[in-house]
């Protein structure tokens, strides 16, 4: 699917604030900047290609991703020659895990930039990850290879990428707990079950019982952060005895 400008009806006077907006976020002038609107256009604009094809942020997202994870990978490659396979991919996925992404859409102040039928608040929390991996597959499609490695160079790995400190990072506190109980023979469950609060959006709450004992409570907007919350404070509950392991 070729993007033109046309798709949007573009002006360059209309686009002015926009233009200058992702000139400042990405350092260069962007040369089609109908690429850059499409990684910001939410699904729930309901825009097509004269072909009936939906346009939205979505395929972008998925180019980003993996124009993200190559780079990334590369990077370790050459910066870590002692690390192996699997030393290489636990490091990549503390970079561009979805947290990690998330913070770092934050940081660029992408959200304003969105265009969506759905209030801004109502996002959840992935939205900002999301438009950070469609700019990164934009500017793959706009300027090619190396701009795509340079930005991430300067907006990613430079900022944010310290080899001492991801290899203390905790990708996920679940994933600790679990493996703490399966090599300890410790039976444990999650039950999760639909807060009926008084917020206006959907909230989850969590129990998480280790043996016959409720070690950590927690609630959130999603099952999987309620999860998480839960086993984070499960953890600091368990902390010296897990790290004897």
């Amino acid at each position: 699917m070729k993007l033109t400008s046309k798709i949007f009806n573009s002006h360059p006077n209309s686009d002015g604030d926009f233009f200058l907006g992702m000139k400042r976020i990405l350092g260069f002038k962007p040369k089609n900047i109908a690429i850059y609107k499409t990684a910001f256009l939410h699904r729930s604009m309901n825009k097509k290609d004269g072909e009936g094809n939906p346009i939205n942020y979505e395929r972008l997202e998925f180019l980003g991703d993996s124009m993200l994870g190559t780079i990334i990978s590369k990077y370790l490659y050459n910066e870590v020659p002692e690390g192996d396979e699997g030393y290489l991919t636990k490091m990549r996925s503390k970079v561009v895990s979805r947290k990690h992404l998330n913070e770092l859409g934050k940081d660029l102040g992408l959200l304003k930039f969105v265009e969506s039928r759905i209030p801004k608040e109502h996002f959840g929390e992935n939205i900002h990850g999301n438009v950070f991996e469609a700019l990164i597959g934009a500017i793959y499609l706009d300027r090619g290879y190396s701009y795509c490695e340079k930005f991430i160079d300067e907006r990613v790995i430079e900022p944010y990428v310290d080899i001492d400190q991801l290899e203390g990072k905790v990708i996920s506190y679940k994933s600790l707990v679990i493996e703490w109980c399966q090599k300890e023979k410790k039976s444990f469950n999650y039950h999760v079950y639909e807060d009926t609060g008084n917020d206006e959006l959907k909230h989850f709450a969590v129990k998480l019982t280790i043996g016959d004992r409720i070690l950590a409570k927690a609630r959130a907007t999603s099952k999987k952060k309620a999860e998480e919350k839960a086993s984070k404070r499960a953890y600091f509950a368990l902390q010296s005895k897990i790290e004897k392991q």
